[in-house]
Order: structure tokens, then sequence, then C-alpha cells
């Protein structure tokens, strides 16, 4: 079920993270797709056109995600899907701050490991557009 009719895909090569976001986002009325890594989730996207990318940064190889999210950017269908980074980049290289607007990282917002899932939603609804009414099946 879709109420909110958006599609959110899932860029994480941490299966736990994505198994435990997943059910939050259904739960909020959004259609969950998943990938395992940046090549995967690009493949994903050009067939899918999911409304948003929710990208881990560091991946299998350590710059996947920066990699994936310049290709987003360079393929015309996906230049302008948001997306959301949620890393814990800041963890592991503790004086290292990307801000949105820096182009070699062309991201919409960024969300530190764990996420907290009520912002994250809220964000997400709120960069899509959608109002509270939106909000059934959410606590």
């Amino acid at each position: 079920m879709n109420p909110s009719g958006k599609t959110i895909l899932i860029i994480d090569d941490d299966a736990d993270f994505a198994e435990a976001l997943a059910p939050a986002l259904e739960a909020a009325g959004f259609r969950v797709l998943r990938a395992r890594d940046g090549h995967q989730g690009l493949k994903l996207a050009k067939l899918e056109a999911p409304d948003l990318v929710l990208m881990d940064i560091i991946m299998s190889e350590r710059t996947e995600g920066f990699f994936a999210i310049q290709e987003f950017r360079r393929t015309p269908s996906l230049a302008a899907t948001p997306i959301f980074v949620l890393s814990s980049l800041y963890d592991a290289v503790a004086d290292f701050r990307v801000a949105p607007e820096a182009a070699w990282l062309a991201h919409d917002a960024f969300f530190s490991k764990p996420v907290d899932l009520d912002k994250l939603i809220q964000t997400i609804r709120e960069r899509l557009g959608l109002n509270a009414a939106v909000r059934e099946g959410t606590g």
C-alpha cells in the first residue's frame, strides 16, 4: 500500500539498517525500494524513477556513495531527484563536514546514523510537498 504515491529508494550496504528503516517508511505511507550498493541503486533508479533517494556514503568501496551521487546528478532523468545522505561518516572522520551546497557532494540533506526516524520522515514529507494528512499509520 502506498497512500502517498511516493517511492523512496534506500541505497545502503548495511542490510540490517535498511531492513529497520524500510518498515518505518512503509508505515508512513511510502513505497520502498532497496539497493545494496551504488551501482545497483543507479540501475534501479533508472528503472523505477524514485521520488527521493536515501544514500549511504561509505559502502563496500569507501567512496562509493560520493561517486553514486555524482552519477545521479549527471543522469538527466535522475538529476533533480532529491538525495538525503544517511551516514556515520562524521563518526568515522570527526573533523569532516559536508554542506549541501558543496558541488562535489550534491545532496539535499544529511542525517547522521543512527537516524532520528521522526525527523527523517518529517523532512522527507516536507521535501516531497506532502502535508500532515498523509501521516496515517505513523505514531
